[in-house]
């Protein structure tokens, strides 16, 4: 048979294996937390990058099951030639239920915010996955999942490019790199956001809907920058420094840099690189 029967065979596989990873925890058997699959620092020049937000909360019962599931697209990495870049963004409005996430930022719900009335929703809700800024992905419709990433990995991409991570000398909670993208082909202008994540969070619930349960949570964004503009037909460069918060272990860092169009809207670019410091 073919290869890209093959492909296909392989990215259905892994993909079954997340989804029924996601079900085991929803009926509340939890798989062992399990290291990320070794990457490269930055993201690969030949690769298809997807982004692939989580809009969750540690506060409600509905989201272990779809945080597993954003672990294991991280780990597995389910579908060939894509690389899919996840983002879990912890929202706030479940803080007032019996369990504070101490995750959570009204950054991350007023973007969820600004996502609903673009994809046609009356309100906010937990958990949900925005893939590319443009298509959503139900736990309840997860079989939808494979043609929804495969269709982002297909779509056009402005390379983006994120340099060395270094540590001021003279501030170590500084963080400094470089962003730059290739020439912006799109019909419009967009943003260019920083995300600087934790590679891996665990955290034991004492109280709420998910009280008594040890929760593992990947790429778990500590802050959400913009940064500048890329208009159409230009290309985007700059010196950026991102503040950590003190005593942030940067072998847990992780930091994806994206282009998007204003509203948010269509993802026109994105790249992770992982710190080595």
């Amino acid at each position: 048979m073919g290869s890209h029967y093959f492909a296909r065979c392989i990215s259905a596989l892994l993909l079954t294996i997340c989804v029924l990873m996601a079900q085991s925890a929803a009926n509340g058997q939890a798989p062992e937390p399990q290291s990320s699959a070794p990457s490269a620092a930055n993201s690969s020049s030949d690769s298809h990058p997807v982004l692939v937000e989580l809009f969750t909360s540690e506060g409600c019962s509905s989201c272990p099951p779809a945080d597993i599931l954003l672990q294991k697209l991280d780990e597995f990495q389910p579908i060939p030639g894509a690389e899919l870049i996840v983002l879990s963004e912890h929202v706030t409005y479940w803080d007032q239920q019996g369990w504070k996430d101490p995750n959570s930022s009204p950054v991350f719900t007023d973007r969820q915010s600004s996502y609903e009335a673009p994809l046609g929703e009356q309100q906010v809700f937990t958990p949900q996955l925005i893939v590319d800024g443009t298509h959503e992905i139900r736990m309840d419709r997860l079989r939808d999942m494979e043609d929804v990433l495969q269709r982002a990995r297909d779509t056009a991409k402005v390379p983006v490019r994120i340099g060395e991570l270094k540590v001021d000398p003279a501030n170590p909670t500084i963080l400094q790199t470089r962003i730059e993208t290739g020439d912006n082909f799109d019909h419009h202008n967009a943003d260019v956001f920083i995300a600087v994540a934790l590679n891996q969070v665990e955290s034991q619930v004492l109280k709420g809907e998910n009280g008594g349960k040890h929760l593992v949570h990947v790429a778990v964004v500590q802050q959400l920058t913009k940064v500048g503009k890329l208009p159409k037909g230009k290309t985007f460069a700059q010196d950026v420094q991102l503040k950590l918060k003190p005593g942030t272990d940067l072998k847990n860092v992780r930091v994806v840099a994206f282009v998007q169009e204003s509203g948010p809207g269509k993802l026109l670019g994105a790249a992770l690189r992982k710190s080595s410091l």
